[in-house]
C-alpha cells in the first residue's frame, strides 16, 4: 500500500512539473498592438500618432496628416485603434488598424466628435459629440453604426471611460452647480445611460475618469 502511494505521489509530482513547463502562446485573435502603448506626438512638427512599447523603445507614427490627429485609443484586441482627426475640418472619430492601415471615418457628421473608449468587449465605442448643441456622451457600433445617445443636461460632458465589465461608463461632466458656477463632477450610468449618479461632490475639479482592471 505504502509503495502504491509513493508511485501516485511521483506520478502526480511529474504532471505537476508537466503543466508548469508548458509555454503560454497567445491567442491568435490578439493583435499587433499587444503590450504597446499608442500615443500623440509633435516631435515631426504636427499632432500625429504613434506607438511604442511599454518600454519606450520602438517608436512608430502611424498617421502622416496636415491635420491634428490626437487622443488615441486601442481596442482590446489589440487590432485596431481610435482616434480623433481635424482632417475633415472638424473633429472626426477614425478608426485603423494596429499598424496603422485602414484609417476610416466612422462618424461623418459635422459637429465635433472625439474622446472615443472602447467596451471591453470591443463592439462598442463610447465618445464625446457636440451635434445636440450641447456636449454629451454618445455610444456607437465599433464600425460607427447606431450612434445613440447617453446623457441630456445643459452642462458639458466629457470624457467617457467603460467599466472593465462594459456595464457601466464613468464620465466627467459640469452639471453640477456650486457657488454661483458650474463645476466638473465625476458620473458613473449604467451603459444604456440609465441611472446617471454623482460619485465625487466636490467643490473643486474632478475629471477625466479612468477605472482600474
Amino acid at each position: 500500500m505504502k509503495k502504491l502511494l509513493f508511485v501516485l505521489l511521483i506520478i502526480t509530482l511529474a504532471v505537476s512539473l508537466l503543466i508548469g513547463c508548458i509555454p503560454v502562446i497567445a491567442d491568435e485573435g490578439e493583435g499587433e498592438g499587444e503590450g504597446k502603448i499608442a500615443f500623440t506626438s509633435k516631435r515631426d512638427g504636427n499632432e500625429e500618432i504613434y506607438v511604442m512599447n511599454a518600454d519606450g523603445s520602438n517608436k512608430t507614427r502611424l498617421t502622416n496628416n496636415p491635420a491634428w490627429d490626437v487622443g488615441p485609443c486601442f481596442s482590446p484586441d489589440g487590432t485596431k485603434i481610435a482616434f480623433q482627426s481635424l482632417r475633415d475640418g472638424d473633429y472626426e472619430i477614425y478608426v485603423m488598424n494596429a499598424d496603422g492601415s485602414n484609417q476610416t471615418n466612422i462618424t461623418n457628421n459635422p459637429a465635433w466628435d472625439y474622446a472615443p473608449c472602447f467596451s471591453p468587449d470591443g463592439t462598442k465605442i463610447a465618445f464625446r459629440s457636440d451635434r445636440d448643441e450641447n456636449y454629451e456622451i454618445y455610444v456607437m457600433n465599433a464600425d460607427g453604426s447606431n450612434q445613440t445617445r447617453l446623457t441630456y443636461t445643459l452642462a458639458p460632458e466629457y470624457s467617457p471611460c467603460f467599466s472593465p465589465d462594459g456595464t457601466k461608463i464613468a464620465f466627467g461632466s459640469d452639471r453640477t452647480y456650486n457657488r454661483y458656477k458650474y463645476n466638473s463632477e465625476i458620473y458613473v450610468m449604467n451603459a444604456d445611460g440609465s441611472n446617471q449618479t454623482n460619485i465625487t461632490n466636490n467643490p473643486g475639479y474632478d475629471g477625466d475618469p479612468s477605472w482600474g482592471p
